[in-house]
């Protein structure tokens, strides 16, 4: 494709390609995972036959125990004994644990609008007592990826899918990640299930895990469930909010999403009171048509995200508390007390406030909160500049009755990632330990080759940070080749003594400042003029012509 207004022509497509092989990927699946891929399915094509069978001649046999039909030689269709629209009935190896039936249960997923490799799904009801207990399927994708497998030395080998923007790469093969391992809508699946009942307070006072056939009624989205969760909010009591089409066509799903919603409200309470940093950052989103890159969207948090991350949080902190409880590690994932804490406190001095000389996430989230009542449009900014100092998470091996360092961000000690076992090989080894337990057979891995794994899903998420990043400032550059010599406001994500950058704010991207960084450092806002893009070479430079950083912070509009 070619730039406007530049000399470069980028295939998008290609350089995230190269970007992938560059930073120690492998963007395409081995000849041994599409052969094992082949196997698979046929397994689960007998599989289904095999089910379909058997319904049929369970139906049949209650149809002639009832008088219905005649044992001379009447039949049912095999229509009569199957599910809808795209469902599949997919049959399991036998496990020592008991399979529940969990299918009739008003499951819903919210995720992206694309997205189809489905990791979770929620289901929640109030008890009697005032409790409510919170259901969280997760696809069993270790079922069909076997450890030691092809495919798992390719999982193993990436760790984690990388969403370019432009080409998704994921960790696993699209027949499993997207379908049989997905939890798609309208299709029995297995899944393990995280089985929590909270308190009013939104704290977890009874758990269990077991394996269950589930079946997703309902892929909603963030778009579409954030808005109606929005509007809410203005509009508290009034009765007025209209409730979108697709949530108003299933019996009971509005209430069922408003009861999560509610749950959600209460953990997060419970977050905050112990500390929890609600951060808002905002992500940018490659919009192109036809390989042309036509924006950058602003991918902002809203209610229905928070939804889904204050109960996958609830779900993985009950997954830590089992392993412990079953004398397992796990693999945590954590983000150490921030280094920078000095530049934190500057930060908030600059605004009037003040937090103690040692760090303290309980007082870096009261000042947050504070800021976000006062200033909700500019609290974006200054999420991202919290987010840059308080730099990035790693995964670590917990062993039973040792203290670990905790999530500084979510102030939380016992925090492990099992909700996305499609998307993360650290969550799908934790599904494994999980298993061992329930089948009550050894783990299968041994302590060094569980730090192995940690280490390897650090190093590979890092990567694939960088891999998005440099693919999104391609994009970007292309975008704004058009616009040298603009003035933007910004604010400083980046100070070392080699390279100074910056987050422009509309379109949200972010350069390297080329002039006047001199005594720029990470939350300063900034003023920059565009100086050059190099699409090819992934370049946007800037320089600064304001620093408002060591001002005291006000309103101001954005150009």
């Amino acid at each position: 494709m070619k730039a406007a207004n530049s000399n470069f022509e980028v295939d998008l497509a290609a350089r995230a390609y190269k970007e992938m092989v560059t930073n120690g990927f492998v963007p395409d699946f081995e000849l041994g995972v599409v052969k094992q891929i082949e196997k698979i399915e046929q397994e689960e094509a007998s599989r289904q036959r095999l089910a379909k069978h058997q319904k049929r001649v369970a139906l049949q046999a209650r149809a002639i125990k009832s008088g219905d039909i005649k044992e001379s030689g009447d039949t049912i269709e095999p229509g009569e004994a199957q599910e809808s629209g795209q469902s599949k009935s997919i049959e399991s190896k036998p496990i020592s644990k008991p399979i529940k039936d969990l299918r009739s249960l008003l499951w819903s997923s919210i995720d992206n609008p694309e997205s189809r490799d489905l990791d979770q799904i929620e289901y929640a009801e109030r008890l009697p007592d005032g409790n409510t207990r919170l259901l969280i399927g997760i696809a069993d994708v270790d079922f069909f990826v076997g450890r030691s497998t092809a495919i798992d030395e390719h999982a193993y080998s990436n760790a984690t899918s990388v969403y370019t923007g432009i080409v998704t790469y994921p960790m696993l093969p699209d027949q499993l990640s997207t379908d049989l391992s997905s939890l798609v809508p309208d299709g029995d699946r297995r899944a393990i299930v995280f089985d929590l009942t909270l308190n009013k307070l939104g704290a977890i006072v009874q758990s269990d895990i077991y394996p269950a056939w589930v079946r997703n009624h309902a892929k909603l989205d963030y778009e579409m469930i954030g808005a109606w969760l929005e509007q809410i909010e203005e509009n508290p009591g009034t009765g007025t909010v209209q409730v979108p089409a697709k949530v108003r066509k299933i019996s009971g799903l509005t209430e069922q999403i408003l009861l999560q919603n509610e749950l959600t409200e209460q953990i997060q309470k419970l977050r905050r009171e112990h500390g929890a940093l609600m951060l808002q950052t905002i992500e940018a989103k490659t919009i192109t048509k036809d390989g042309q890159v036509l924006d950058l969207q602003s991918v902002e948090r809203n209610p229905a995200r928070e939804l889904i991350e204050n109960l996958m949080i609830a779900a993985n902190i009950g997954v830590s508390h089992y392993l412990e409880s079953q004398g397992v590690p796990s693999i945590r994932r954590i983000v150490r007390t921030p280094e920078r804490w000095s530049r934190i406190v500057e930060v908030a001095r600059s605004y009037g406030e003040r937090l103690p000389a040692i760090p303290d996430a309980l007082a870096l989230s009261r000042f947050l909160i504070a800021r976000r009542k006062a200033d909700p449009l500019q609290f974006p900014d200054l999420s991202l500049a919290i987010v840059k100092l308080l730099g990035p998470g790693e995964y670590v091996v917990q062993i039973p009755g040792q203290k670990v360092e905790g999530h500084f961000a979510l102030a939380v000690r016992d925090y492990t990632h099992a909700t996305a076992p499609n998307r993360r090989y650290a969550d799908l080894v934790t599904q494994r330990l999980i298993k061992s337990t329930l089948d009550s057979v050894p783990i299968g891995y041994s302590l060094p080759e569980l730090n192995s794994v940690a280490a390897q899903c650090t190093e590979r998420e890092n990567a694939a940070k960088k891999v998005e990043r440099t693919v999104r400032k391609i994009a970007s550059a292309i975008l704004l080749s058009s616009r040298i010599g603009d003035i933007f406001d910004g604010i400083v994500t980046g100070a070392k003594k080699d390279a100074t950058y910056v987050r422009i704010l509309r379109p949200p991207v972010e350069g390297r400042i080329i002039k006047g960084e001199r005594g720029l450092d990470v939350g300063d806002k900034i003023k920059v003029r565009l100086l050059a893009t190099n699409p090819d070479l992934a370049y946007i430079d800037f320089a600064c012509v304001k620093n408002q950083g060591k001002a005291h912070h006000k309103h101001h509009s954005r150009d």
